[in-house]
């Protein structure tokens, strides 16, 4: 099924200051996850972007909030995003099926959003270079697993060209620029 700019919305999950150091992979992670913000701000593709418990565990990395254009976000303290009511009417409101994912961690927030997601009839799209774990293997369980209850996989290059379609996009040259 091909992701459409105009069906989809993102969330950016917990890419917090205490938490990325700790993740194994957090520059790929970081550096994939910013720049597919810039490509969905390119595209007007609408996102959030949620922390956990920002008291504890702090901000989202300063290349994130540059990225967005803005330090708004949702503090939650449920693992899924779905479970938090302010962050889960932000997403329905939207109107848009595919929810695109990044963040951290894959096998517990990123993961946990995606099966309730799916749950909630909507079709969640894991950019699986743009999400991070403390330990490879649970990342690469999580990605099996997310893909067992039916979420599409992408990269966050591949889906910026996706959702571009095509070299005579008015925007394609930005996004070009972007990946590279």
């Amino acid at each position: 099924m091909r992701i459409n700019p105009e069906e989809t919305q993102a969330v950016f999950i917990d890419l917090q200051e205490k938490l990325m150091p700790a993740m194994f992979g957090a520059e790929m992670c970081e550096e994939r996850a910013e720049m597919l913000l810039r490509g969905l701000r390119v595209l007007d593709v609408p996102f959030l972007i949620t922390q956990q418990y920002t008291k504890g565990l702090g901000n989202s990395v300063p290349g994130i909030i540059e990225a967005a254009g803005t330090d708004d976000y949702f503090d939650k303290r449920t693992f899924s995003c779905v479970k938090d009511e302010a962050i889960f009417d932000e997403i329905c409101g939207r109107n848009r099926r595919f929810v695109l994912i990044a963040g951290t961690e894959a096998h517990v927030c990123v993961l946990q959003t995606c099966i309730d997601l799916v749950e909630a009839g909507f079709q969640p799209v894991l950019a699986v270079d743009a999400i991070a774990s403390r330990r490879e293997s649970d990342k690469e369980i999580a990605i099996l697993r997310a893909q067992q209850e039916g979420v599409l996989l992408t990269t966050a290059e591949a889906v910026l060209f996706e959702l571009t379609v095509d070299s005579r996009h008015p925007k394609f040259k930005e996004i070009s620029k972007l990946v590279k």
